[in-house]
């Protein structure tokens, strides 16, 4: 696991949100390393360069680098120059309705996208083979239906403005109480 080194100590707070960022990185599927720079440049107040990320993390320069480029990949992070250095300085998105697009798109992109794809090839291999039952292609059907309503509607959701999102999602809890929905019968 990595630890933050005593070099440039963060306040605690702070520490304990970049790490346990990193560690919810590896449950989504990025790389610890990856989600604790993010965490810590997201945090910062200044822009970063990659010593500084170095240090404060205590990882390989290596690391960093390979980090870096995945975080500006995602959208997550973008370089910011400060005149007269000529190293590269890193900031992170600081709204948080934009690092959950950034990470929803990249999400979609590694697991909607080819969840799609592979149900649609499914149901026209499956369309042409007498071995399939109609219940295994009532199902297939029902799961591709299902991602592609999913898929349409996180392309509505991702082409709000984030005020409007914002809204609609603490909307949420009027919405199932005035419809009713959740009680128990």
């Amino acid at each position: 696991m990595t630890e933050i080194t005593d070099t440039v100590k963060l306040p605690e707070a702070v520490e304990r949100f970049v790490l346990h960022w990193g560690d919810l990185g590896g449950t989504w599927g990025v790389n610890r390393t990856v989600a604790q720079i993010h965490a810590l440049l997201y945090m910062s107040e200044r822009p970063l360069n990659a010593e500084d990320i170095q240090i404060q993390l205590g990882v390989a320069r290596s690391n960093v680098s390979n980090s870096l480029k995945e975080l500006l990949g995602f959208k997550l992070v973008r370089r910011h120059p400060i005149p007269g250095d000529r190293r590269d300085h890193f900031v992170a998105e600081t709204d948080v309705w934009q690092v959950a697009r950034h990470i929803a798109a990249a999400r979609k992109a590694r697991e909607i996208d080819p969840a799609l794809a592979t149900l649609e090839d499914c149901l026209a291999a499956a369309a042409g083979d007498v071995n399939v039952s109609n219940e295994q292609i009532k199902r297939l059907r029902e799961m591709h239906e299902f991602t592609a309503t999913m898929d349409r509607w996180y392309d509505k959701m991702s082409s709000l403005p984030s005020s409007t999102l914002s809204r609609l999602v603490a909307m949420g809890d009027a919405v199932v109480k005035v419809l009713n929905l959740g009680r128990k019968s």
